[in-house]
């Protein structure tokens, strides 16, 4: 019994020897697991010794986790530094190409006459204005007809219109027609073609192509984007549709109201038509003195002709100014006459007074004597010549207004 209890005894020690060891063991290894994430957390991805290159701070940066599968908490931060390091190329890649800057502009070219149509800005935004501007410059000679009013801009609000029409140092037309447009939606929009005529007047041309009234110049279409204000992914948040609408009522036939609105537009277009042409005329009746003086100051300005082909040319170009500005005040269409017969279509004008003719007669004739009968003027001759052209256009001024008004009042243009 001794025996078996000392045995006992001493297989009792022995148990608890082994589970302190076991006690002891366990403590040293929870301690060493408690250090790891601090050691990684400091070391900040440092790879221990002994452990292969690459397995550090890079390998932490490109994976997110720690070299030998370390303890869980490194894994956040080498994670956000990867991250880090990988943003500027996704950034790069997920940035939208920059909107256009400046205007878009367009240049269309026949012959003497040259247009640029010009749009700005260039990426607008839905619900912000853009300006169309159209600007055609026709050389000395050419007589342009520039859009009609909104011409194939329909599509658009149109919020200002401004024309204008002037003369540069060396006698060209410039015409210009400025817009201001508001575009009816976003996405991509254009501005379709204009139609530009013109005719040419000039010495030696033909006014216009065989068969045709005026020569034609069509400018390119000009096409953009217009942003819009609803961010990406908008549409996800849209409620679903509601399902087909209840059918409306039945009405009664049509036909009567198409039968009076045609009867109504066709009542109508003959009216607006005729507003239209006596709006365009009383136009060109206007800026037809602010061309002619134009050209006359250019050329009174160059330097005084000195021998017979230069007296030639000069004649040639005082005249045509004077006829082309009765041409363009007095609605006169004659390019192709000879001086008697211009001055008997010019006679029937009832706003050249008898003085009037009587200038006309002898300018013209003298004019036709310096370039048919080689006749050579006087300087003092030129400066007549000169002054009695400038005072002819400024008598003639102040009437153009008056017979403006007396065409928009006649019964044809009623």
């Amino acid at each position: 019994m001794k025996r078996r209890a000392a045995v006992t005894g001493a297989g009792g020690l022995l148990v608890a020897a082994v589970l302190l060891i076991l006690t002891t063991s366990a403590g040293v290894a929870a301690q060493a697991v408690t250090a790891a994430p601090a050691g990684a957390a400091h070391g900040g991805g440092v790879p221990a010794a002994g452990t292969a290159p690459g397995s550090g701070a890079h390998g932490a940066s490109s994976t997110g986790t720690a070299h030998g599968g370390g303890a869980p908490g490194n894994a956040p931060h080498a994670g956000g530094i990867g991250g880090a390091a990988s943003n500027p190329g996704s950034a790069t890649a997920a940035a939208t190409t920059p909107a256009p800057t400046g205007p878009i502009e367009k240049l269309t070219e026949r012959g003497p006459v040259k247009a640029m149509v010009k749009l700005e800005p260039a990426a607008p935004m839905i619900g912000d204005a853009i300006t169309l501007t159209v600007e055609v410059v026709a050389e000395d000679g050419i007589e342009l007809l520039m859009p009609e009013f909104g011409q194939s801009l329909d599509r658009f609000a149109i919020r200002e219109f401004v024309p204008k029409e002037s003369a540069d140092s060396t006698g060209r037309t410039v015409s210009l027609q400025r817009y201001t447009l508001e575009p009816p939606l976003s996405g991509a929009q254009s501005i379709p073609p204009l139609l530009i005529e013109f005719i040419d007047r000039r010495p030696g041309q033909r006014p216009a192509p065989e068969g045709e009234d005026t020569y034609e110049l069509i400018t390119e279409r000009i096409a953009f984007e217009v942003g819009s204000i609803v961010p990406q992914g908008a549409a996800d948040d849209l409620k679903p549709e509601r399902g087909p609408l209840a059918p409306l009522r039945e009405r009664g036939p049509t036909w009567p109201w198409l039968v009076a609105l045609l009867a109504l537009s066709a009542a109508a277009v003959p009216i607006a038509w005729r507003r239209l042409a006596a709006a365009r005329a009383a136009r060109l009746r206007r800026s037809a003195w602010d061309i002619a003086r134009a050209r006359l100051d250019a050329l009174v300005a160059k330097p005084r002709p000195a021998d017979e082909q230069t007296i030639d040319a000069f004649f040639v170009e005082l005249s045509a100014i004077i006829r082309n500005y009765l041409e363009r005040r007095f609605e006169l269409r004659a390019p192709e006459l000879t001086t008697e017969e211009f001055l008997a279509v010019a006679s029937t004008s009832p706003d050249l007074t008898g003085e009037h003719r009587a200038f006309l007669r002898d300018f013209l004739r003298r004019a036709d004597m310096v370039k048919f009968a080689r006749f050579i003027p006087s300087p003092a001759d030129i400066e007549t010549a000169l002054g009695a052209a400038s005072r002819f256009l400024d008598q003639t001024r102040e009437s153009a207004a008056v017979a403006a008004m007396a065409i928009q009042r006649s019964p044809q243009h009623a």
